[in-house]
């Protein structure tokens, strides 16, 4: 069931009952990444799974990452109702996740971000930098080959043709303009002078295989959050509740289930 928060700028659906546990995609892929582990969630908690601004039906917001965050901070606060929120964000959606925590102290019980980090390298910045002006000047399609590689390690996309197609399908249905925006932020980002001030209990997850968020981004973050735990998901690249379902939800045992 979809409900649209945030003055109707935000579409989430919504299954189960319990405790609010909020989802939030990756950048390039969209919040059927979910789906797989959505079921077992919604067995124990109220599972709510936004569309991020400017992906789907969610409208667009400008102003970069922290208008985002502001953005979600009012459909989490809304869909909560008052209630402790648990903040899942996987790739992007986890940078939105951190940037929410850091802009609204309180917002969330406990955060799990997956794949991401507090600030890229130089050649992740580089990266995106690329991606946003061959995007500019060729279209999404001219990356899409690059999109996926960031997604998925070689060996996995070949053993799942079929699953491949559908989540390229999904990253060609993004919003050119709202993909360079986010990149242009990511680009730019710097969040580990801040790390210090969330204080709530941290997940912090990386797949092993992932090349977009390596994984010493994830034990930077980690070093950086006062109450965080680290967990390297083995075999897995970025999206990794999509890649091994079972084996992310048994990464969440301990600290969520």
């Amino acid at each position: 069931m979809d409900r649209l928060l945030a003055d109707e700028t935000v579409n989430a659906a919504q299954a189960g009952e319990g405790p609010p546990l909020f989802l939030f995609h990756s950048l390039l892929s969209d919040r059927a990444t979910f789906d797989a582990i959505v079921p077992e969630l919604a067995g124990s908690f109220r599972t709510i799974v936004p569309e991020l601004p400017g992906f789907g039906r969610s409208r667009t917001v400008e102003g970069g990452l922290a208008a985002v965050a502001d953005r979600m901070a009012e459909a989490v606060r809304e869909a909560a109702g008052g209630a402790p929120s648990i903040v899942l964000g996987n790739g992007y959606g986890g940078f939105v996740a951190l940037q929410m925590a850091i802009s609204h102290p309180g917002i969330a019980s406990r955060l799990i971000l997956a794949d991401c980090g507090a600030a890229f390298s130089e050649p992740g910045r580089e990266a995106f930098r690329n991606m946003a002006k061959i995007s500019r000047e060729k279209g999404l399609e001219a990356i899409s080959d690059v999109a996926m590689r960031r997604l998925f390690a070689p060996d996995f996309q070949a053993q799942h043709p079929d699953l491949m197609r559908g989540r390229r399908e999904a990253f060609l249905r993004t919003d050119p303009d709202v993909f360079r925006a986010a990149c242009d932020a990511l680009a730019s980002l710097d969040l580990r002078a801040e790390l210090a001030g969330v204080n709530v209990p941290v997940l912090v997850m990386c797949g092993e295989q992932d090349e977009a968020t390596p994984p010493p981004m994830s034990h930077e973050l980690a070093a950086g959050l006062p109450r965080a735990e680290l967990k390297i998901i083995p075999g897995c690249a970025h999206v990794p509740q999509l890649q091994s379902p079972q084996q992310f939800l048994g990464a969440l045992k301990g600290f969520l289930l």
